[in-house]
């Protein structure tokens, strides 16, 4: 789509003429025609009122002279002709052209009675004032116009003002230079709509580029925290299997091959865990089925069970469903239990809590050294672990386990939230809320 970019001060000044062009001519038609007509109708009561005058005097018996000097007027020929064949007044002439006449008969005593009077009048007089009219007309449109185009060329500069403070602005933003806003003062304009509009998208245009910086920002380290993560497992598994090449001692070699197949597990895990998330970024698919939230915590908690004898489990609360993705929800709930196990080193109590207020939710508690304040919503940064005192409850590994668990439930349409725990009490407290 290409937009025309002829200059607007052009266009305006142009149309503005055009129009004031077209009434100024339509006004010189009108006042011409009404001229025209006025005068005519004026020519042809003069001429009627010239006759009627003469009828009148012939009847009061005025000499023929006499009546002819009264009835003449500037621009007229009067003629009257006796019965007697005298003729008094200017010669007649015969109608046509420019000549207009009116004759009648006039009657009265006996020298008058039976009188042919003529009266004429010129029309050139007419077409000279209809000439200087015309004149007069063209004149003033000339001027009219003139002066019209001289005040637009001067008033659009100030009407035009605000485009080209919006073309400034542009153009330093363009050049790097950032916050600059119009501000109209009034918004209910057309000036001040586009203006505000303006403004508007300036608005969205630095708020996209500022959330593209930090993405590429979050990204860039991202990437460079992941390929540190990975580098720890990679190297363990390089040095074990250099080693289990070079060891003859069957013993330490069943030993080496044991830490390779961990170190090879930690990788493993580690690259499912930055899948995981980069199909959360990419919209996470879920199985939607209905899900007993009460029977999920069940069977984490046996987990935790049969792991860590010495934890005590408590599983209170209702038997809540919910519809979701049941492999998905079991892996936000094993990634709870896991860093409050760890967190607790293997002692302690863990407590599962599933209610219905609302939306569905799902309380775990743990007994363990706590979350401060202040790292209770950075936690669900990925790639974030807390000092070593408290590093095991802030998902342990490589710090995505949170990450991923928060974006899972927020696919569902819910959220993972880390709360303070009750009367001050140590521990931690996390809560997911699904609809």
């Amino acid at each position: 789509m290409s937009t025309r970019t002829t200059s607007l001060r052009r266009r305006v000044t142009l149309t503005a003429l055009g129009v004031l062009g077209v009434v100024l001519l339509a006004a010189g038609l009108t006042v011409t025609a009404v001229f025209d007509a006025q005068a005519e109708k004026n020519l042809n009561a003069l001429l009627a009122g010239r006759v009627q005058l003469a009828k009148q005097l012939a009847r009061q018996n005025v000499a023929p002279e006499a009546l002819v000097r009264r009835v003449d007027a500037p621009g007229l020929r009067v003629s009257l002709r006796l019965p007697s064949g005298e003729l008094i007044g200017a010669q007649p002439v015969r109608p046509g052209g420019s000549l207009r006449q009116a004759r009648a008969r006039l009657s009265g005593p006996e020298r008058i009675d039976g009188a042919r009077l003529v009266v004429s009048a010129d029309t050139q007089l007419l077409a000279g004032a209809q000439r200087t009219l015309q004149r007069v007309l063209v004149l003033a449109g000339v001027a009219a116009l003139v002066l019209t185009a001289l005040g637009l060329l001067f008033g659009m500069r100030v009407a035009l003002s605000p485009l080209d403070a919006m073309t400034g602005l542009a153009r330093a933003i363009a050049g790097g230079r950032r916050g600059g806003r119009l501000r109209p003062s009034k918004a209910d304009t057309e000036l001040g709509r586009a203006a505000t509009a303006f403004d508007e998208m300036l608005d969205a245009l630095e708020g996209a580029e500022h959330a593209a910086r930090t993405s590429e920002e979050r990204t860039r380290r991202f990437v460079a925290d992941a390929a540190h993560e990975l580098r720890t497992p990679i190297a363990g598994v390089r040095a074990a299997a250099e080693a289990v090449v070079a060891e003859t001692d069957p013993a330490r070699r069943e030993r080496l091959a044991v830490l390779l197949v961990r170190e090879s597990e930690r990788a493993s895990h580690l690259v499912d865990d930055l899948l995981d998330l980069a199909r959360i970024d990419a919209g996470l698919t879920l199985r939607s089925e209905p899900v007993d939230l009460y029977a999920l915590a069940s069977a984490a908690l046996e987990r935790v069970r049969l792991v860590a004898p010495d934890i005590a489990v408590e599983l209170t609360g209702e038997r809540v469903w919910v519809s979701g993705d049941a492999d998905r929800l079991t892996q936000i709930l094993t990634n709870l239990t896991d860093n409050a196990r760890r967190a607790m080193d293997g002692i302690g109590r863990l407590a599962i809590t599933v209610t219905r207020a609302g939306p569905a939710r799902v309380l775990v508690t743990d007994t363990g050294p706590g979350i401060p304040p202040a790292d209770r919503e950075r936690i669900f940064d990925r790639l974030v672990r807390l000092d070593e005192s408290r590093s095991s409850n802030s998902g342990g590994g490589a710090g995505l386990g949170l990450a991923i668990a928060r974006g899972i439930a927020r696919a569902h349409g819910g959220d993972l939230r880390c709360l303070s725990t009750v009367d001050g009490r140590s521990g931690a407290v996390f809560e997911l809320v699904l609809p």
